[in-house]
């Protein structure tokens, strides 16, 4: 299995309308391409002297690394691209891939 994992910073008078935007409009159209079985949020509780703001991590669980490169390929684009338009760079975004070992 392979997660793919987004790490989101936001200033905090973002996070509930980042929050909704993510829970009704992005997560069910990354979902509805059907790479992807299961999507988590998780808040970052570990708070960094030099991190301002709050931070999620948004993790994709693909069954295999051809459901992500299908992904990446074709949809990703396309949906970054919409998270940019609305957000710009009020929201800092960074991605990693992970492959579940147990």
């Amino acid at each position: 299995m392979i997660v793919y994992n987004v790490t989101c910073n936001l200033h905090p008078n973002l996070a509930n309308e980042w929050l909704s935007w993510m829970k009704e409009e992005h997560i069910p159209e990354v979902m509805q391409t059907g790479c992807f079985t299961e999507c988590k949020i998780l808040k970052l509780l570990t708070e960094a002297n030099d991190n301002e703001g709050v931070n999620y991590a948004i993790q994709y669980t693909a069954p295999s690394i051809e459901s992500y490169n299908q992904y990446k390929d074709q949809f990703a684009p396309l949906l970054q691209a919409k998270t940019k338009e609305k957000y710009g760079d009020s929201v800092l975004a960074y991605r990693s891939l992970l492959e579940v070992i147990m």
